[in-house]
């Protein structure tokens, strides 16, 4: 399983929070790529929904991550 800001981005409207197969399902009707949906598929499946992408893919970068200054632009 691999994830790229690609990839994650397509879960950026998932109705959080959401059961892995809530996510595979909104996944397959949002056109997402193939690739999504298998990563989604090799998640672990404890019946609990996940709360946002962190917990998915929990180096997934914030905005605090990036050095930008909103007030420049």
């Amino acid at each position: 399983m691999y994830w790229t800001l690609e990839l994650a981005s397509y879960l950026e409207d998932a109705p959080w929070p959401a059961t892995k197969e809530e996510l595979i399902d909104f996944s397959e009707r949002s056109g997402a790529p193939l690739e999504l949906k298998e990563n989604l598929q090799q998640l672990e499946d404890d019946g609990q929904p996940y709360e946002s992408i962190e917990e998915i893919w929990p180096d997934y970068p914030t905005k605090d991550d990036f050095l930008f200054n909103e007030d420049e632009y």
